[in-house]
């Protein structure tokens, strides 16, 4: 069995890229299609499907076909609880920054 530490490294690293992050916020109002995530972010079809591959490696998003339409979705939305509280803890250090200087 893997050890736990190796295991929550592994989730970390998957949402340690900017793109990835956006991936998971469009994905927080639910389910959309590659096609849909290749327009918000402005992105080629290849380098979107190489960080949903990274995703849904690391157990974060699932995918189905629909017809043609392959649609995402988040697996747990616990997900969305960590990227928000790191938001949080980032904007607590910039207002405890802007409070010192």
């Amino acid at each position: 069995m893997a050890d736990i530490t190796a295991l929550q490294a592994e989730v970390l690293k998957s949402l340690g890229h900017p793109t990835r992050l956006k991936i998971i916020e469009l994905l927080r109002g639910g389910e959309r299609c590659v096609c849909e995530l290749i327009a918000a972010l402005g992105l080629e079809q290849s380098n979107v499907s190489q960080h949903l591959g990274i995703l849904r490696k690391a157990g974060l998003v699932a995918c189905r076909k629909d017809g043609l339409r392959v649609m995402y979705r988040l697996t747990d939305p616990r997900v969305i609880e960590v990227t928000d509280l790191v938001r949080a803890m980032l904007v607590a250090r910039a207002k405890k920054l802007t409070v010192l200087t």
